[in-house]
Parts: structure tokens; C-alpha cells; sequence
């Protein structure tokens, strides 16, 4: 044990285990241990009993160690291309580091880990029956644990002088030896011991050897003749040389595969080694040196003893699991903020339920964060739709312009055409002018497509940003979000500035019907396939729903009667400071630096656009802190949207391995470990859950307020949804959906994804008000 005071006036122990073990478990008793009850148990466990059992001291066993690791750990912090470590002493083994990828027992395929081969057991299965001899076949036999550990049988102290004991015997049996002559001590198993061995082979003259052989043999009862001491001596020789001989070759063979593992010409590499035979026995090292670099010839090998490389080493991994320890704990209370308790889901699901209420109150309308919006959608689709209907879907950096063909009666669906054009950040954060030309410009290469320029066509637009609607046609613009910032929109109905665009232009004329926001446009079309679907949700880009709330509780709005479609806004909860409680530095951090500071707090915290900027800074925090990346900062991970939130996506498939987790790394200039590539992975996941149970709570509100709304015990809904982070997300999805069902046990709610909801939905809303607005021309 390797003992050092901490913080809590205990100790800190390290147990070197020098059996085979598995997480901690014993494995098998080796080196004539055979304690009972031991073998299958967890040696820790067994440890902390006995010194609770004690009373009289406190340690804590930080980590199970086996010597051969401590010995290469030892000699790694003086040698750092030393990556092989070597036991030869009463027992043998070796460890080696391996490629993570070729380590299918632990999850993760880049980096290396140390593996404790155990190869004592080497020959166990009987693939070295052709060289073991008669002797070999004799100790094993004899042995405690006959049929195991047949390799250490043949090379290790605790059995190479019982080998020369019993060529002796067999020799004098045969009257090859002292005459014929045996006694009692030469026949007793462990009387010639290794230390003889190495006694023996240790005086630099042959004479003076010889005399060595002579006292060992005659403290033995015997009665030897220069013949036999000069036979005794080679028997040592040959049995020590075959000892070094076969441990070279296992070694050379595990060199062997290092050198394959990093595709190297020529492999230079040290082994740390320990044990009584190596450093005892007067030629051992020599003839293994030998035998490695003859079946080696193109690897540069350089052999480091260690100095107590059990104790030393074991206290070595105490010290970098305590450092990996505390850095572990200083992660997760940086994490821990962002990790929700079911009690503080709940009361955010109620806090959304309070500024609903403002939203929807005349007199609390102006300083509501949640601005409720009406939009002047109160029917869904009867089924007797038909006609062609242009839309435009504007949400996000790409613009759509889509055909829609809407069928009634026995044909009754919907056919789509569409181009998707890209609008450029200059014209986002332009001029509006700039921006509606651009708009219209789409307009008219897709007609030209479509072949149909001279048509004109009733238009729904699909406008994905807050809007004030006095009608189905207008839109007063409150405030841009998701990263636009054209100027001259802000206060401007958009229909008209669409409709002065299209003038400017003077090639087509169109009929602006209906414009839509994008969660009302989902829930239209998830409306259209199940007449359950009373709320529409976005989570992409940025985030928002939609739901019909009665007409009784939209106070913005004249009547009492039916229901009409609420655009909630709910992106700007929290920006009147009700969730400053659970935002974290990191969530300020972000808010801080984007176009529109204190807004949107809410959406910063669940949409695509910002979950990667708040792992980005979560990544930057852990690494000035020495927490992750060995604290060096790549120019790229300071670059703010450098981490974009389909990483996230990514990172979190469940069939992507830590290997490619780490190319995305790569991307971003950065060195990484196996260890980094975890990390990285679980401050995604902390992230992503957070926003997707933020998600949940706010729609546990919405579902809440319907069912109360209509007073029922048990309301049953549906949910449509669109938006690349609840689609493409692996998990995303499913959390939220877990969420909901926590908070709104007395709801069913079910989740319909939208196949473009936006674009569809704009044209199924116009599709309905051409319907209603030729009913009453009638």
C-alpha cells in the first residue's frame, strides 16, 4: 500500500494486486495463495470490511492496482516511451498499452489503455504442451492449482529451484548423480530454493561456483564430487536460460504487437521491470535482453528497472486518479446547473402558465414577455378544399417557394413542388428593401421553373418571426429573431412589404391571402391527417408553438364565440427575468453576445441555434479550468457558432463511436483524448436534455390550459411538430416527450411529426380562407 494524509484526516490507500483480477474481482489465487471465500469476491470490498472491522484508522482505497502496471507506471514518469511493464519474480507478468479500438471488453475506440495480460496462464489451453518436459508436468501436479498457470510454472522464482531439484532426483535415481545416493532434504519439494539457483550461477569463476554448487549440495545431506557440482551447475544454467529465453519470446511477441499497432518501421519502445529473478539472478537479464533483440532485430528496445515499481507506481495511479477525481467533481458542479429536478421542471411549466395569462389579458398584454398572438386562424381544412396555391416559407437562412395542389372528394390530397433558395447573411442583416427583392427575385425564378409567370395565384406566406395580426393578410412585425436584422421592417406589416417588392419588380401579381406563422402552418397540416391535432410546436432553428385557445380568453380580440389559433411567442419567456433562477453563466454568456441581447431567452436556451454556442462555452470554461483538452484552447473553439448544434447530433448517436466523435474534434484544431472525447459527449447530452425538458415543460403547460379550458377530467391531443433538432436529434425526441407525460399525467398527448408543415400548412390556410371568403361571395 502507498498511503498519503487527504483532506478528510484519513489516508489514501492503493491495494497492489498482484493476482488476476477483473474490476476488482479475484479472478484465480496464484503463487500458492488459496485463501478461501477470496476467488469471485471484490478484493476492495473485502479490504474496506476489514478495516471498518479494525476501527482504529479511515483510509480510502482510491484504486486496485496490479504490480506490473505500478512497475511501468514508475519507470513511464522518468521514460516516457515506456509503455510495456514486466514482473519476474516469485510470479511473471506483464502489461502493455493497447489500442483502445482492438479493446472490445470497453466502450471507445481511440486512445490506449493499459492491459494486464496475465500471462502466467499462457499455455493453459495446452498450446505449450510440446516444450513442457516431464519436470514441468511434475511441479504442476504437485502445485496448488494443478492445470493453471503452466507458463509461470516454467519461468518465475517461486518454482525454477524445485525445477533443478527435480532433474537432481531424477539424475541420482538413475545413478547419474552422487552416486545413486538421495536423502531426505533433496526429496523434499522446496528444499533447493532460486536463490540457490541464482548463488550458483552468481560467482564470476567456474571454481568458485563449483564450490557454491558444493555447500548447497552438502547442506542438503548429500556427499557431491566435482562431477556432480559441475553438473549441478548446468542444470541451473539450462533451467535459468530457458526461464529468460521463453520470457523474451512472450515479450518480444508483445513489443511485436505495439510496434503493428502504431505502423512503424522501427519501434522504439522501454520496459519497466521488477522482480527478484530479474534483478537478482546474475545473467537473467542479460540473456532475456538478448533473446528480445534477436527476434526483434528492427526495434530499438531499452530495458529500465524499477525501484519499489509496485508501491511507487500504485501511489502514482493514486495521485492521477485523485487529480482525475477532483477534476471529474469541479465538471460535474459546472454541470450540475443544468440539470433540472423534477420540482423545478414543474414550477417552470407553471411560470409558462402565468405568462400565458398575461399574453392573453387586455390590460397585461403590453408588458407580457409571452405575447399570446392571435392569428385570425379559426378553421381547419372540411375537406372540400381544391385549387393551386402558391406559398412562401421564411424561417430560417434558407427561403422556400413552393406549388401546392390541393385535391378534394375520391383524390382528395396534397401535391407539392418546391426550390429552396438560401438568403445570404448581408441581405439578412441588410436592408429590408434589400430583403423583399431578394424574396421576390426567388419568387420569380421559381415561377419561370414552374412555367407559370403570367399566372397569378392566391399566396400563403409562412412568416416565422413575432407578429402583431389584425387580420388573416397582416402582420406587424414586433421584433426579428433567429438572426436576421434587416432594418425598416421592424413596426412594418410584411404583407405590404411583399406586396411593394412584387410592384417594384413588375413581372407578376399575386394574391396575398394568409400570412402564417410557422408553428400554425404545422399544426394545419398535422390537422389535415388527424382532427385531434390542436397544437402546433417548432424546435429548429429557433423554437415556438401554437394552440386554439377559446375565443372567450382572447381578449385582444372581439367575440365569445368558437376558438381561434394562439401564436405564442413563447421564445421570449423568461426575457422579464421569471427564469433567471435556472439560466446559467453560460446561458448569459450567449445571450450577451448575439444580435439581440435579453431577448428570446428562452429560445436561446432550446433551439438549434444556440445549443452549440452553450456547449462551445461550457468547453471553453472546462478548459481554461484545466478540466478538459490538457487546458490548451484551439484558436477554432474561440471562434463564437464554431460549434454548430448538428455536432450535438452527432456526438449523441448512439452507433457513432468516440473515434468519430473525436474527428469532430479534429475540426475544431483540437488534440484529444479518449477520455476528452467522453467528456465532450456528456456535456452534449446535458445540454440537449435540458432544452428538450425545458420543451416538455412549456408544452405540459399548453396541454394543461387546453384541458382546463374545456373542463375535462382527461384531455386527448396531438401535438404536430417540426424542426431539424426534434427530427434530427437521437434523443431529443423522446425526452421531451417523457417530460410532458410527467408533467400532464391527466393528459394523452401525441406527438405527429409534420413532413413541411410550414409550407403546406400556409397553403392549406389559404386553401380554407379562399374557401370561406367564396362561400360568402355566394
Amino acid at each position: 500500500c502507498s498511503l498519503q494524509a487527504d483532506n478528510r484526516e484519513g489516508l489514501t490507500c492503493v491495494s497492489i494486486q498482484t493476482f488476476p483480477c477483473t474490476r476488482d474481482i479475484l479472478v484465480t489465487w496464484t503463487k500458492g495463495f488459496k485463501c478461501s471465500s477470496v476467488e469471485g469476491k471484490d478484493v476492495v470490498s473485502m479490504l474496506r470490511k476489514s478495516i471498518k472491522k479494525r476501527g482504529d484508522f479511515d483510509i480510502d482505497i482510491v484504486a486496485v492496482v496490479n504490480d506490473t502496471v505500478g512497475t511501468m507506471m514508475t519507470c513511464g514518469y522518468d521514460d516516457h516511451n515506456c509503455e510495456v511493464g514486466l514482473i519476474v519474480g516469485t510470479g511473471t507478468n506483464a502489461c502493455y498499452m493497447e489500442e483502445m479500438r482492438h479493446i472490445d471488453l470497453v466502450e471507445g475506440d481511440e486512445g490506449r489503455m493499459c492491459i494486464n495480460m496475465e500471462w502466467g496462464a499462457f499455455g493453459d489451453d495446452g498450446v505449450l504442451n510440446d516444450i513442457r518436459t516431464e519436470f514441468d508436468r511434475e511441479i504442476d501436479m504437485g502445485s496448488l492449482n494443478p492445470g493453471k498457470q503452466l507458463f509461470e510454472k516454467m519461468i518465475s522464482g517461486m518454482y525454477m529451484g524445485e525445477l533443478v531439484r527435480l532433474i537432481l532426483v531424477k539424475m541420482a535415481k538413475e545413478g547419474l548423480l552422487f552416486g545413486g545416493r538421495l536423502t531426505p532434504d533433496l526429496l523434499t519439494t522446496g528444499h533447493f530454493e532460486t536463490r540457490y539457483v541464482s548463488a550458483i550461477e552468481k560467482a564470476i569463476q567456474q571454481l568458485k561456483g563449483l564450490q557454491k554448487a558444493h555447500e548447497i549440495l552438502t547442506k542438503l545431506g548429500l556427499e557431491p564430487s566435482h562431477e556432480d557440482c559441475v553438473a549441478t551447475h548446468r542444470i541451473c544454467q539450462i533451467v535459468s536460460t530457458r526461464s529468460a529465453n521463453l520470457c523474451g519470446a512472450t515479450l518480444a511477441a508483445v513489443l511485436r504487437r505495439i510496434k503493428e499497432n502504431k505502423g512503424v518501421d522501427r519501434l522504439r519502445s522501454t520496459v519497466g521491470v521488477d522482480g527478484s529473478v530479474y534483478k537478482k539472478h546474475p545473467h537473467f537479464a542479460r540473456r532475456l535482453h538478448k533473446t528480445v533483440r534477436k527476434l526483434l532485430p528492427d526495434c530499438e528496445i531499452r530495458f529500465v528497472r524499477s525501484e519499489d515499481g509496485s508501491g511507487k507506481g500504485a501511489a502514482m495511479v493514486t495521485a492521477v486518479a485523485y487529480r482525475l477525481a477532483a477534476q471529474h467533481k469541479a465538471r460535474q458542479k459546472i454541470l450540475e446547473a443544468l440539470k433540472l429536478s423534477h420540482e423545478q421542471l414543474l414550477e417552470v411549466k407553471q411560470r409558462m402558465r402565468v405568462e400565458m395569462e398575461k399574453g392573453l389579458g387586455k390590460e397585461t398584454h403590453a408588458e407580457a414577455a409571452v405575447k399570446m398572438l392571435p392569428t385570425y386562424v379559426c378553421s381547419t381544412p372540411d375537406g372540400t378544399e381544391k385549387g393551386d396555391f402558391l406559398a412562401l416559407d421564411l424561417g430560417g437562412t434558407n427561403f422556400r417557394v413552393l406549388l401546392v395542389r390541393v385535391r378534394n372528394g375520391m383524390r382528395r390530397g396534397v401535391e407539392m413542388h418546391n426550390k429552396i433558395y438560401s438568403i445570404p447573411v448581408e441581405i439578412m442583416q441588410g436592408t429590408g428593401e434589400e430583403l423583399f427583392d431578394h424574396i421576390v427575385h426567388c419568387i420569380s425564378d421559381f415561377l419561370e421553373y414552374m412555367g407559370m409567370k403570367g399566372v397569378s395565384l392566391p399566396l400563403g406566406f409562412t412568416f416565422s418571426f413575432p407578429c402583431q395580426q389584425n387580420n388573416l393578410d397582416e402582420g406587424i412585425l414586433l421584433k426579428w429573431t433567429k438572426g436576421f436584422k434587416a432594418t425598416g421592417c421592424e413596426g412594418e406589416d410584411v404583407v405590404n412589404l411583399l406586396k411593394e417588392a412584387i410592384h417594384r419588380r413588375e413581372e407578376f401579381d399575386l394574391d396575398v391571402v394568409a400570412v402564417v406563422n410557422d408553428t400554425v402552418g404545422t399544426m394545419m397540416t398535422c390537422g389535415y391527417e388527424d382532427p385531434y391535432c390542436e397544437v402546433g410546436l417548432i424546435v429548429g432553428t429557433g423554437s415556438n408553438a401554437c394552440y386554439m385557445e377559446e375565443m372567450r380568453n382572447v381578449e385582444l380580440v372581439e367575440g365569445e364565440e368558437g376558438r381561434m389559433c394562439v401564436n405564442m411567442e413563447w421564445g421570449a419567456f423568461g426575457d422579464n427575468g421569471c427564469l433567471d433562477d435556472i439560466r446559467t453563466e453560460f446561458d448569459v454568456a450567449v445571450d450577451e453576445l448575439s444580435l439581440n441581447p435579453g431577448k428570446q431567452r428562452f429560445e436561446k436556451m432550446i433551439s438549434g441555434m444556440y445549443l452549440g454556442e452553450i456547449v462551445r462555452n461550457i468547453l471553453m470554461d472546462f478548459t481554461k479550468r484545466g478540466l478538459l483538452f490538457r487546458g490548451r484552447i484551439s484558436e477554432r473553439l474561440k471562434t463564437r457558432g464554431i460549434f454548430e448544434t448538428k455536432f450535438l447530433s452527432q456526438i449523441e448517436s448512439d452507433c457513432l463511436a468516440l473515434l468519430q466523435v473525436r474527428s469532430i474534434l479534429q475540426h475544431l484544431g483540437l488534440e484529444t483524448t479518449c477520455d476528452d472525447s467522453i467528456i465532450v459527449k456528456e456535456v452534449c447530452t446535458v445540454v440537449a436534455r435540458r432544452a428538450a425538458q425545458l420543451c416538455g415543460a412549456g408544452m405540459a403547460a399548453v396541454v394543461d390550459k387546453i384541458r382546463e379550458n374545456r373542463g375535462l377530467d382527461f384531455l386527448k391531443v396531438t401535438v404536430g411538430v417540426d424542426g431539424t433538432l426534434y427530427k434530427l436529434h437521437p434523443h431529443f425526441s423522446t425526452v421531451m416527450h417523457e417530460t410532458v407525460k410527467q408533467l400532464s399525467p391527466k393528459c394523452e398527448v401525441t406527438f405527429l411529426q409534420s413532413e413541411d408543415g410550414s409550407g403546406k400548412g400556409a397553403a392549406l390556410i389559404t386553401a380554407v380562407a379562399c374557401r370561406i371568403r367564396e362561400a360568402g361571395q355566394r
